[in-house]
């Protein structure tokens, strides 16, 4: 088992900045990759950004630039750094644990909500 547990969502202005944390716990061995997905109303759950336990960092074009995925080790945490906030960016936010398919399934948080207001 892995627990995942998001917190830091909120509402915010455009223009504004969140910090995402996702506390990871359990079985975390062979853990791939550590990220971030969203799901807007209406709209399916799409990638936002991975690291990788070797710390190499992934984005989507519409955040590049605008977001940033880090990982403390120490803490069994990965946050998800956001700035300059646009209506758009409203969604839910899930955090998301890659293994290798042979091992287990991928493992999700319960989300956190961000909502931009404009």
């Amino acid at each position: 088992q892995v627990q995942l547990v998001e917190s830091g969502g909120g509402l915010v202005q455009a223009g504004g900045s969140l910090r995402l944390s996702c506390r990871y716990s359990g079985s975390i061995f062979r853990i791939n990759t550590m990220g971030w997905y969203r799901q807007a109303p209406g709209k399916e759950r799409e990638l936002v950004a991975t690291i990788t336990i070797g710390g190499s960092t992934n984005y989507v074009d519409f955040v590049k630039g605008r977001f940033t995925i880090s990982r403390d080790s120490a803490k069994n945490t990965v946050y998800l750094q956001m700035n300059s906030l646009k209506p758009e960016d409203t969604a839910v936010y899930y955090c998301n644990a890659n293994f290798p398919s042979w091992y287990r399934a991928d493992s999700w948080g319960q989300g956190t909500q961000v909502t931009v207001s404009s």
